[in-house]
């Protein structure tokens, strides 16, 4: 049975805005289809401008984790849906909250809750850009449109989401649009000249002597040493993908029935990443708000201080000087501290959040126990009992998170000093959400092909 809290929102969730179940199967290719029109739909966001706004809030290189483009309608991205998701998984984590993930009600309760904050952050951040002055100086009535796009624009992000997660595309609405910033922002850092891209740069120094080509090895901004990291990223982060460790099972009724489970090194993907980015994008946006009206308070300072470089406000210190990474290698030399604090936080962020969503994801020992039991599994050797399963799982699972996020942490670190293209949390992002897209298709043509694989699958 679903909590106190979660009941709060039994009400509330007639008066959402919601994309209704398909009450069909639906095809392999029109999910195709509806997936490529919100990525379009996506995309055709980036590029409009909100009415009455010049510039935008500087979030460098958390714009293309987030899919946010600066004074768009995409301005706020995914932010909102994966800081009301970070905020309940946390205190679901903490047991702050009762919710039983394998109870449909208590599921669709939490799914109504994570839509309501969703929104609920949607209009704070965007009163905070207003307040913030991150537009400037508006009178009333331009403050009202600039807010009512900012919502509309939210809300039309969040069904997007649901439109694919209910089953009416492939994988999810945040993966997809988070893959599609980080490909724009790789193509634009390679081929675009409008954003220095490193060839256009290798042609130009080639043809005309300038820029010297000495000088693209190692620069701000798109160079040699990161497009040739960001080829390696991808393929070391393709081979952890596919290392695991892998459990003999049997099946209880049919005795020649043999198979493995297996638990992935990366067992539970990019979610501690995209978590972390969440936490350290908010601790940016809100320490540069507070500091920007109140400077002179020792506990803003305490969370960030900023000195203005460019026109831009850089981080200088408090906590968001090292939640923000130094970006390249140049910035690591000039403070090796700074990158050193900035990997360390980010590494036990990355692990407490892969525990944690051990059990608010379904993947701890006893869920997965649970669901071997029930789909008639046994580990040869032992009772077909959930218990001795789970004693068994708690040797390799637990351990295998922890590892898993402290690798993700450093990957996502070490490739933004590198100078990765698309940031190394983007990258890491990336190439995750391929793997998952690729077994997705991989399961929905099996499907479509032998449909007495849908039970099998939970279809």
């Amino acid at each position: 049975m679903a909590g106190r809290f979660l009941s709060m929102f039994k009400p509330i969730s007639r008066y959402l805005p919601v994309i209704k179940q398909p009450e069909r199967k639906v095809r392999f290719t029109e999910k195709i289809f509806w997936t490529a029109i919100v990525l379009i739909l996506y995309f055709i966001m980036c590029e409009i401008s909100l009415y009455g706004v010049t510039g935008g809030w500087e979030l460098s290189y958390m714009r293309t984790i987030f899919a946010s483009r600066r004074g768009t309608l995409m301005e706020l991205g995914i932010g909102p849906i994966v800081t009301a998701g970070l905020i309940l998984q946390l205190l679901v984590g903490a047991n702050m909250i009762e919710c039983d993930m394998t109870d449909p009600e208590d599921r669709a309760l939490f799914t109504s809750a994570s839509k309501a904050f969703s929104i609920i952050f949607t209009a704070i951040q965007a009163s905070a850009y207003i307040i913030g002055g991150v537009y400037g100086a508006l009178n009333p009535i331009q403050s009202i449109i600039i807010f009512l796009q900012l919502i509309a624009a939210g809300i039309i992000v969040i069904l997007l989401d649901e439109l694919i997660q209910k089953g009416w595309g492939i994988g999810s609405g945040v993966s997809l649009f988070i893959l599609g910033g980080v490909a724009q922002q790789i193509f634009n850092q390679c081929f675009s000249p409008v954003y220095g891209g490193i060839f256009p740069s290798i042609i130009s120094s080639l043809i005309g002597g300038s820029p010297p080509l000495n000088d693209l090895f190692v620069r701000q901004g798109p160079s040699i040493i990161g497009f040739i990291t960001t080829v390696v990223a991808f393929f070391v982060i393709i081979y952890l993908e596919g290392v695991r460790v892998e459990i003999p099972i049997s099946h209880a009724m049919y005795r020649g029935y043999r198979g493995r489970y297996p638990i992935k090194l990366l067992y539970v993907s990019n979610l501690p990443v995209i978590f972390a980015s969440a936490l350290f994008a908010n601790i940016y946006f809100f320490s540069q708000l507070l500091w920007t009206h109140f400077r002179d308070n020792f506990w803003v300072g305490l969370l960030g201080t900023y000195r203005t470089e460019n026109g831009r406000l850089i981080p200088s210190g408090g906590l968001v000087k090292y939640v923000t990474s130094p970006g390249w290698l140049g910035g690591v030399m000039e403070d090796p501290l700074r990158a050193f604090g900035y990997t360390a936080i980010l590494v036990v962020f990355c692990v407490i959040f892969s525990i944690t969503w051990l059990e608010v994801g379904g993947l701890g020992p006893s869920t997965v126990a649970k669901q071997l039991v029930d789909s008639g599994m046994q580990i040869p050797g032992y009772r077909r009992s959930a218990r001795p399963i789970e004693s068994l799982l708690k040797r390799y699972i637990p351990p295998v998170a922890v590892l898993g996020g402290i690798i993700v942490g450093l990957i996502a670190a070490i490739s933004d000093f590198l100078g990765v293209f698309g940031s190394g949390m983007g990258i890491l992002l990336s190439v995750g959400i391929i793997y998952q897209y690729y077994q997705a298709i991989v399961q929905e043509r099996a499907v479509d092909m032998y449909p007495a694989l849908r039970r099998f699958f939970g279809k």
